[in-house]
């Protein structure tokens, strides 16, 4: 009979984002398929009772959570220890987490002193001969592996974006409180503020409908016999803005910086889609002035539906890599599409 243990953290203001959520509908679902397994849900924060009261709605069998204001910054040291102190404390076997930066931190590292397994980068858990097995991806997302463990406990960190997240009705949860008192030299890191770039000049959303790449015929030349980056770049944040789209980028065009050639300022090698790059999943993908050769477009595999702008009929997004291929010039399409949001 296997202890299922769903690890969260609260946010700032008390909530659980989408990632933790997903965590959540991956455990209920597995508890569903293993007979005899009960679920139970860690949380760790400052404040953890507004985050269980959202998932107060859940079916889990008994809510844990360790708090303080230790444990609301992100630090490995702390992190680990509220983890092992909840894994000790639910008894688990299979322990599951998103697979965010905090745990992916945190976590393989308390599967070491569990005495245990850790498995990162999970897209899918299922049930194979009655036990669970994981799929991830490998050599950038070309094969996929189905993974088994007898080894218990196991921990499975699971990538944001592959699981429903858990949707239900807020009440009020029980939830019993681990006295967890961190040493000082668990408390040596601290966190003196955070730096982000503002809404604006954001152009990396994980969570956005559209995933918009640019391709390096932006700052190519263009038909008067002269390159138009200022233009492209107006365009293309333009469309950003309106939008809320996602930014990315062929290597060839984030490789340009390093060329000394004409680039688009705000694109980095963070944008970066294809083989050496990210493999996001969008719901929509709009691929403009770039050709769709494999090793691009292999970061498009999760993509559910792919449109390409280019002026080469036989490029190759033309060949099966994308569902609609527009034969047209993207400075001329995107300031017509800019113009119809304006209006919108």
């Amino acid at each position: 009979m296997e202890t299922i243990l769903v690890l969260v953290y609260a946010e700032a203001d008390g909530s659980l984002a989408k990632p933790a959520r997903e965590a959540l509908g991956a455990a209920r679902s597995l508890q569903a398929s293993l007979d005899g397994s009960t679920l139970v849900v860690g949380l760790v924060g400052e404040d953890v009772q507004p985050a269980a009261n959202s998932v107060a709605g859940c079916g889990a069998d008994r809510f844990l959570g360790v708090s303080g204001p230790a444990f609301g910054q992100s630090r490995y040291a702390t992190d680990a220890l509220a983890a092992e102190s909840l894994c000790h404390e639910a008894g688990a076997s299979l322990i599951l987490a998103p697979g965010t930066s905090r745990w992916c931190r945190a976590l393989p590292g308390v599967a070491h002193r569990l005495g245990g397994r850790a498995d990162a980068h999970v897209t899918e858990i299922s049930l194979a001969d009655g036990a669970p097995s994981v799929a991830r991806w490998y050599y950038r997302q070309r094969m996929e592996a189905a993974i088994r463990r007898t080894h218990r406990p196991w921990v499975m960190l699971i990538d944001p974006g592959c699981v429903a997240p858990w949707e239900g009705a807020a009440g009020q949860a029980s939830v019993h409180a681990l006295a967890v008192e961190p040493s000082a030299a668990c408390l040596r890191t601290t966190v003196a503020g955070l730096q982000a770039p503002p809404a604006d000049a954001q152009t990396i959303r994980p969570d956005a409908a559209l995933l918009f790449v640019a391709g390096a015929g932006w700052t190519k030349t263009q038909p008067d016999g002269k390159p138009h980056a200022a233009e492209a770049a107006d365009l293309i944040l333009g469309f950003l803005r309106k939008t809320q789209a996602s930014l990315g980028g062929s290597k060839s065009l984030v490789d340009l910086s390093g060329e000394g050639q004409a680039t688009l300022p705000f694109m980095t090698h963070l944008n970066q889609i294809g083989q050496t790059g990210a493999t996001p999943r969008h719901p929509k993908g709009l691929a403009t002035c770039c050709h769709g050769e494999e090793p691009h477009a292999v970061g498009w595999r999760f993509i559910n539906e792919r449109r390409a702008v280019n002026l080469d009929p036989g490029c190759g997004w033309a060949r099966g890599k994308a569902d609609v291929l527009y034969v047209a010039d993207a400075f001329a399409v995107m300031a017509k599409v800019n113009a119809l949001l304006a209006e919108a």
